[in-house]
């Protein structure tokens, strides 16, 4: 199972021009970003048909509406996409084991990836953090870890969305045949 490291996150400032680099670019590749953020074609098409948000707040607003209405299916499509966040290559391989372990039981149980936001989370508390989120969360019943699972993939597209909007995700908006990380304003 390959893991990403988990890293403290900063929250990239959104800028009023990558706003309107989102609010103007093509449906699609709107759509493509925001799949960066959270792996479900009904919500990014949503928040796209909704263009143009007038400012952050109001398009946080609506990335939180969107991810809150998450059909079963929409959720099922986005967990699939989903991975635990990796562990530093330092770490002892006992800890590998016990994360191993502790994502087969969840998985076993739950029959989907478990999704944890780690945003502002020391890298060294990390693991521990994981662990102790998988540990109680496999004591609940299979819908109340759905609602959780949802609100961890809120959280988790609203602390990607600064870097899908401003074209750092696995997709980057392009507008007037330009790359948004080419332009110097942002």
């Amino acid at each position: 199972m390959a893991i990403p490291v988990p890293t403290q996150t900063h929250a990239t400032p959104v800028t009023a021009s990558s706003l309107e680099h989102f609010n103007t670019t093509p449906a699609e590749e709107a759509v493509q970003a925001l799949l960066t953020c959270l792996n479900s074609r009904h919500w990014a098409h949503r928040l796209t048909a909704h263009r143009p948000y007038p400012d952050l707040p109001a398009l946080l607003a609506a990335v939180d509406e969107a991810a809150y209405d998450l059909s079963p299916e929409d959720l099922t499509e986005a967990l699939a996409a989903e991975a635990l966040p990796a562990l530093p290559e330092d770490t002892y391989a006992v800890a590998h084991t016990a994360l191993s372990a502790a994502t087969a039981a969840y998985e076993s149980r739950f029959g989907h990836a478990f999704a944890i936001c780690l945003d502002g989370m020391p890298a060294n508390e990390a693991l521990d953090h994981v662990l102790e989120g998988i540990r109680s969360r496999l004591t609940n019943d299979p819908e109340e870890e759905r609602q959780v699972a949802a609100d961890e993939l809120r959280r988790l597209a609203r602390g990607r969305l600064p870097d899908a909007l401003q074209g750092r995700g696995a997709a980057t908006f392009r507008v007037a045949g330009r790359d948004l990380q080419d332009d110097p304003g942002l």
